[in-house]
């Protein structure tokens, strides 16, 4: 299998032609089956540029089971075994698929809710304007360790814990690719989205794979945050025009301080003594819970500290004293010689840390 490519033809047969558990992330914009029967018009009596497509016409429901079930069985089939599948879709489609998945072995984890901030009205007047579509995220094997990137959505969020519904415009403007004044596609995916998506579920190196690749959002996204990707498209003149989207992509140089947004669980072990032995920290300092000067304790030589009677690690005590479960290197916090407001200690750990990486990368 080539990466950072995109392949012609039907998406199960080129799934299947490919290695098996050989990529990490999945993200299907599939046909959503509109069963559009008559075209829309405006109240101006202009017509509306509605998805009326070959692509999304089936015979019926049995049909489009059947397709939906071959297009994920052959993507879980490439799937590494921790690997994710993200996969979109409108109130048309999004519960068979959501079925089906299931059926197949998936994993649900998170629905997620796209609100879509300038969505195309109801121009008949007869239903709620759809202003929302819908993306499941699935693993493939329940229980298996998979990437989420809780910090990155968190600081994305502006420190506020990321959340399952996203405000986000449709794709327009610039972004919004056209042939002859007209959408060249017309389910085009905002960039934003698919960096959300992929931001939170993969790592630098991973390999996306979109069966639907379309107008290639998904592999324009990944080539920016220094993800590999495969593209799967039919349709001819999509293809080339992914293909020149994705060439104009010029990312940043590689640097794993910018790019890399592991998790704070998945990174080395660093015990509360390592900043005393590099003279961070030394015995005797204080340390504040919660920057509060009623709370300090005393930093003892043995690594451990003393709160009044209490001793113990930075968690024990911390523990202790808000009587609930307690990450010590968030919660206490160390000042400098003259400053009345302290740091937590968290941000020493993170110096102890870069240290170590660009000590390995140099060596």
């Amino acid at each position: 299998m080539q990466i950072d490519r995109v392949y012609r033809g039907d998406c199960v047969e080129v799934l299947n032609s490919m290695p098996e558990q050989s990529v990490d992330v999945v993200f299907a914009d599939p046909p959503y089956n509109l069963q559009l029967q008559n075209d829309l018009w405006r109240p101006n009596m202009t017509r509306v540029d509605a998805v009326d497509d070959e692509w999304d016409r089936f015979d019926d429901f049995s049909a489009y089971d059947r397709f939906t079930r071959a297009w994920l069985a052959a993507c879980r089939r490439v799937l590494k075994d921790t690997g994710t599948l993200w996969v979109i879709g409108s109130y048309h489609n999004i519960y068979r698929v959501g079925a089906i998945l299931m059926d197949l072995g998936f994993w649900i984890l998170n629905d997620v809710v796209w609100v879509k901030t300038n969505p195309m009205p109801n121009f008949r007047g007869v239903r709620f304007t759809n202003a929302h579509e819908t993306l499941i995220w699935a693993q493939k094997r329940r229980g298996a360790r998979y990437t989420f990137n809780y910090e990155a959505m968190k600081a994305l969020n502006e420190g506020l814990q990321m959340r399952s519904d996203w405000e986000l415009p449709i794709c327009t403007g610039a972004e919004r690719l056209r042939a002859d004044g007209a959408k060249l596609h017309a389910t085009q995916k905002p960039e934003a989205l698919l960096y959300r998506v992929l931001l939170a579920s993969s790592a630098p190196g991973d390999i996306v794979l979109d069966p639907f690749f379309g107008t290639g959002t998904t592999g324009a996204v990944a080539k920016q945050l220094h993800r590999h990707w495969v593209g799967i498209e039919r349709d001819e003149i999509y293809a080339q025009a992914a293909e020149a989207r994705i060439a104009q992509v010029a990312p940043a140089p590689f640097d794993p301080a910018v790019f890399n947004t592991r998790r704070k669980r998945a990174q080395a072990r660093l015990p509360f003594g390592a900043l005393i032995e590099r003279g961070l920290l030394r015995p005797g300092q204080q340390l504040f819970f919660r920057d509060n000067d009623a709370l300090a304790a005393v930093i003892l030589a043995n690594s451990q500290i003393q709160c009044g009677d209490l001793a113990g690690s930075i968690h024990a005590v911390g523990r202790a004293l808000m009587q609930a479960p307690c990450n010590g290197w968030e919660h206490w916090f160390f000042r400098e010689p003259g400053q009345a407001r302290g740091r937590p200690i968290d941000l020493l750990r993170a110096q102890v840390r870069r240290e170590r990486e660009q000590a390995h990368d140099s060596a």
